[in-house]
């Protein structure tokens, strides 16, 4: 007679914030595309490379870089920053199932964490919306020398609940911050909300949030 064996669970989840949990990529595109028209320039798809997922200083160097040196990076930098902070604090809401999910998380004590490339003033306006309640920890972009798509910012999260990566779980909507979560050697739960992502060993890709839940999680970080 053989035992079954009950999966572990994950020893936590560990969420991106923008376009994961709350609504946030459509602000951040409205952002740049209001700072690229005062430059002269009109964002297309296939500015989408350079924009979502990215930090502000990415975005600002790349606008520079397209639009010429007649505006000064940091300027742009400033620019972007204070248009995208402005929508957050008006425009902000939880995506669809994430309320339900970190309730869920937190009755069932697998501790969350928010793993952003967002810098730590927009992370603190999401918060006062979504609650700080939700997480042990957050890593926003000052928190790690390099940042998403780069492993750092999943490696500091799972360092300090003290975890190894590999039995965590992280929740990412885009093709950047899942390259940093896979890399940093976590499996991975994506939620597209901007760009497509495609299905690969370690990664499921769902609709919603909605679709989430800890047994499903606990599936994943099992290899089932």
């Amino acid at each position: 007679m053989h035992s079954r064996v009950t999966p572990v669970r994950p020893a936590a989840v560990l969420f991106d914030m923008d376009g994961t949990l709350v609504d946030t990529e459509h602000l951040w595109w409205r952002a740049v595309t209001e700072i690229a028209d005062r430059l002269g320039y009109g964002l297309t798809d296939a500015d989408l490379p350079d924009v979502l997922g990215r930090p502000v200083a990415h975005t600002a160097g790349y606008l520079h870089r397209t639009v010429g040196p007649a505006v000064p990076e940091a300027e742009i930098a400033r620019e972007l920053d204070a248009a995208f902070t402005s929508r957050v604090a008006g425009e902000v809401r939880p995506r669809p199932g994430a309320l339900r999910l970190l309730t869920e998380l937190r009755e069932a004590a697998v501790p969350a964490a928010l793993v952003t490339a967002s810098p730590r003033r927009v992370v603190d306006l999401v918060l006062r919306t979504l609650g700080a309640h939700w997480f042990a920890l957050t890593v926003a972009a000052e928190d790690t020398a390099r940042t998403k798509p780069d492993p750092a910012p999943y490696l500091a999260a799972a360092a300090r609940l003290g975890s190894a990566p590999e039995d965590c779980v992280a929740v990412e909507d885009s093709p950047l911050g899942l390259s940093s979560a896979r890399a940093a050697g976590c499996s991975v739960v994506a939620v597209p909300s901007t760009v497509p992502i495609a299905p690969e060993p370690g990664v499921l890709v769902v609709g919603s949030l909605d679709e989430v839940d800890l047994a499903l999680l606990t599936t994943l970080a099992a290899g089932v």
